[in-house]
């Protein structure tokens, strides 16, 4: 400020300069106030830290209970796929009996 402008200052500005300082100074105090307030901290991350869990709980339950379901689906379909492709046994079969059959010759 300049003299001129310290001159022309009334009272009323000078309060009201006052109150916005003495506002400014109350937020202050308050924000050191609550970054100071250690328990309040803990308790409030600890909020958020259980909350995270719930959250996760669940999705995990949900999860889990589809996977019966799931396993079931794929148990049906490997089912259905075993009565159509039984040449593999067959050639196996037919392997192992003439590996037998020429054991017992070699005796």
């Amino acid at each position: 400020m300049t003299t001129e402008e310290e001159q022309t200052r009334t009272p009323e500005r000078i309060e009201d300069e006052i109150e916005q300082t003495r506002e400014q100074l109350a937020d202050t105090v308050e924000a050191l106030a609550k970054k100071t307030d250690v328990k309040a901290q803990a308790e409030a991350k600890a909020a958020e830290v259980k909350e995270g869990a719930q959250e996760k709980a669940e999705a995990a339950t949900e999860a889990a209970k589809k996977v019966p379901e799931q396993a079931k689906q794929a148990a049906s379909a490997a089912t259905a796929r075993l009565p159509r492709d039984r040449r593999p046994l067959y050639v196996a079969t037919a392997v192992g009996l003439m590996v037998l059959v020429v054991v017992l010759r070699r005796r």
